[in-house]
């Protein structure tokens, strides 16, 4: 059995929209933890398994496993017949896994940094900016495929394609990445993630 750990308009939102796309919610317990949020509100919440109070943590059989990538990885692996991730043996796995490893480790913080208004040679050595992760996604859908590896789509597309579900202003203004990133939207799993997170968020005046 497996227990996930969120927490509404998170990072743990790609997580349930993952568990969709594996076919195995029936094998997932959901936990809603609450965490302390930008804007002051919320708190630690001592259910969470997560050392440092974050979301997502997912548990299976007493183990935690932690970081969002990380978490995608694993459940790809262990849920093949899904066809969501790539084997070990395939050609494709490596640049899979360089794109859900970017997202987390160069998007993000490039994002971070410029909603922060941050900008240091050594951020822009270590992480790159916000025009060099446009063009290469630019550059990757330039010979108009549909996802990120080409025609099929895969955890990685859930995973890069999130940062914009935040940030969708700050999008590359490039009619293929926007497509894609609408393509990506549209998918079942995303409709269900935001059901699932409007359960517990609060009321909108």
């Amino acid at each position: 059995m497996f227990t996930l750990y969120h927490s509404y308009w998170s990072r743990a939102t790609r997580m349930l929209a993952l568990i969709h796309e594996l076919d195995i919610r029936d094998k997932v317990e959901l936990v809603h933890v609450d965490l302390k949020r930008q804007d002051g509100s919320g708190a630690f919440d001592p259910r969470n398994p997560h050392p440092d109070h974050k979301v997502p943590a997912l548990v299976h059989d007493g183990v935690t496993i932690t970081e969002s990538s990380a978490i995608m990885i694993y459940l790809c692996d262990l849920f093949p017949e899904a066809g969501v991730g790539v084997p070990l043996d395939h050609p494709d796995r490596g640049p899979y896994l360089a794109w859900l490893v970017y997202a987390v480790s160069v998007m993000e913080p490039v994002y971070n940094h410029h909603a922060a208004g941050l900008d240091h040679p050594i951020l822009r050595a270590t992480f790159r900016g916000v025009p060099e992760v446009e063009k290469r996604l630019i550059d990757t859908f330039a010979d108009g495929r549909d996802y990120l590896l080409g025609d099929r789509f895969t955890a990685a597309d859930l995973m890069v394609q999130s940062v914009y579900s935040w940030m969708r202003e700050w999008a590359p203004k490039d009619d293929k990445v926007l497509a894609w990133i609408e393509r990506v939207a549209a998918r079942p799993s995303f409709a269900w993630a935001g059901e699932v997170d409007a359960k517990y968020a609060p009321a909108m005046a």
